[in-house]
């Protein structure tokens, strides 16, 4: 099956390539981006070798949903998806934090947790919980990219500001954006049955100086989903949550000896194992968004992609 590992289109008006974990983001005129939603799997700011079928179209398409629902709450980047793995929006100059907000007690945090941590990015958690337990109220806990964009590590609040990474006046900003788009996050999943448990939101400035949402949101690569159905009943029992999230793949790979430490080596992901990934992901898809997941012509991806980009560019 073809599936999108690495693009290289020139397309009407391209000033530059960016070229993310998973995303590979053209500067047309630096006006506009063109962000085109590959199919690599990234985990624990690794790539994986092998291409997950269908998840780029996956990604773009949630995020373009999720961004037409919360439009009303904050403003984004988004024009248009002339493509189902692509999404053509305003130029913006992205903010150096991604801003990742937790309601539950679950992954990263859980592991920190775990090890006798009952801080995280300067914000305190309670004693006495359990994995997968809710917090009292959702939680902030910003990360900031290194200079090579390689790895993601934990900030805190006071540290973003002191450091001049995001003035104290565009971080309110982006703390109030962030509460309600998780609230917001958290209304829409509830209605299908789903529990939100965290996710990250990145933000930019456009020309203008207007703070925009940019990226994704509420997809299974920037946030994890319980079923809202017997989760109470797992965790007065001890049971492992019954969810929709990349953390599965995390899960996997630390079975198999892999947390992207040094010297490790990335185990082998059978094509039965990628099969398993690529429902995983549209099986998040269809509980998130209702609908049936309609999969893409893939025998010519490319070409596709460059038709309808360039076709969206000279209209």
């Amino acid at each position: 099956m073809n599936t999108i590992n690495h693009t290289d289109f020139h397309f009407p008006g391209q000033k530059s390539v960016y070229k993310g974990k998973v995303r590979e983001v053209y500067n047309i005129n630096d006006e506009l981006l063109v962000m085109i939603a590959s199919d690599r799997l990234s985990a624990f700011d690794v790539i994986m070798p092998k291409q997950i079928p269908f998840k780029g179209q996956i990604l773009n398409q949630i995020a373009f949903m999720m961004m037409k629902e919360t439009e009303d709450l904050v403003p984004n980047w988004l024009l248009a998806s002339p493509d189902p793995n692509v999404s053509v929006g305003k130029l913006c100059t992205p903010f150096k934090v991604e801003m990742v907000i937790r309601g539950y007690l679950s992954g990263h945090a859980w592991r920190e947790y775990r090890d006798g941590k009952r801080e995280i990015c300067g914000v305190p958690m309670p004693e006495g919980m359990k994995k997968n337990d809710q917090f009292p109220e959702p939680i902030i806990t910003p990360s900031t990219k290194a200079d090579d964009g390689d790895h993601d590590m934990d900030i805190s609040r006071e540290a973003i500001i002191n450091q001049g990474i995001v003035t104290e006046e565009d971080y309110k900003i982006l703390e109030d954006f962030t509460r309600k788009l998780f609230q917001r996050g958290t209304e829409i999943a509830a209605k299908r049955g789903l529990i939100l448990v965290d996710t990250k939101y990145e933000f930019g400035k456009t020309k203008e100086g207007e703070i925009v949402l940019i990226d994704e949101i509420h997809t299974p690569d920037s946030s994890r989903y319980f079923y809202a159905e017997g989760y109470q009943d797992r965790q007065n029992k001890g049971l492992p949550q019954k969810q929709l999230s990349k953390e599965f793949v995390r899960e996997w790979l630390i079975e198999h000896g892999f947390q992207g430490l040094e010297g490790q080596k990335i185990p082998e992901m059978s094509n039965e194992k990628i099969l398993e990934i690529s429902n995983r992901y549209i099986e998040l898809y269809e509980n998130i968004t209702g609908k049936k997941f309609q999969k893409a012509e893939t025998d010519n991806i490319l070409t596709r992609i460059e038709k309808n980009v360039t076709d969206y560019l000279l209209r």
